[in-house]
């Protein structure tokens, strides 16, 4: 949230220059972390990694026809359509992983593809910092659209305000 690359400035930007927001897709989703978020997730995986790891918190998505709405409420919309290599929707995890994913409490860890010495794909179920966690099922997919955390226009608002 509120990075060069978050869609909340160009927003905020955009409204006070011409009074029109342009919205790819009425249905696109993203998820949204802070920069303390992000670096909190970053010290827990130095602390907790053993190497080749890929961590993903679990983090809230939302609408981004709603962050439109609580970033400049008064202002109109144009659907302007999906840019080429664009996505409608956020995946952090795939079901192509879902075979390495194993789900903590606070994030996800998709283990690396190497191999030991005897031929087993590396899995643990206790990580470093002795915290418990489980192998995902087979078609487990973490994305924007089917997040369980899915914020509404008032809880945007709440968030935007504490950032």
């Amino acid at each position: 949230m509120a990075s060069r690359g978050s869609v909340i400035p160009f927003f905020i930007s955009i409204a006070n220059e011409n009074g029109t927001l342009p919205i790819t897709d009425n249905r696109m989703t993203r998820f949204m972390i802070s920069l303390e978020e992000g670096v909190e997730l970053v010290w827990h995986a130095f602390d907790d990694m053993q190497g080749g790891e890929i961590y993903v918190k679990k983090i809230p998505s939302m609408k981004v026809l709603d962050i439109a709405h609580v970033v400049a409420p008064k202002v109109k919309h144009k659907i302007i359509g999906i840019r080429p290599g664009e996505k409608l929707h956020e995946a952090l995890c795939i079901k192509d992983e879902a075979h390495l994913t194993i789900e903590f409490k606070d994030h996800y860890v998709v283990e690396p593809t190497t191999w030991d010495f005897s031929d087993k794909i590396i899995t643990y179920y206790k990580n470093n910092l002795g915290e418990k966690g489980k192998k995902v099922h087979k078609n487990f997919e973490y994305n924007s659209f089917i997040n369980k955390d899915i914020l509404d226009i008032k809880s945007i608002k709440t968030l935007l305000k504490k950032y």
